[in-house]
């Protein structure tokens, strides 16, 4: 996947959680349906936030960043901060 189309990606899972936001606001959604969605476009968004991180250090570095690979989700949440 290239730098673009992790960004495209990106876009639409932001779009999506503004959309979901609305829903809930009209009623057209419950809470915990809400609560759901937005804890997998969260998990998406950190995997898709990683993997634009990884290119980009390895560009930085000389590396192709096409060898950057997305990690599962257990091992981006689990980030030590």
């Amino acid at each position: 996947m290239q730098d673009n189309e992790i960004l495209s990606r990106i876009s639409s899972l932001v779009s999506e959680e503004h959309e979901l936001r609305s829903r809930l606001a009209s009623g057209e959604v419950t809470t915990d349906e809400e609560n759901a969605r937005v804890k997998e476009l969260e998990v998406s968004l950190d995997q898709c936030w990683d993997l634009l991180r990884q290119r980009r250090a390895r560009r930085g570095v000389g590396d192709d960043p096409d060898y950057a690979a997305p990690r599962p989700a257990n091992e981006v949440e689990n980030y030590q901060q």
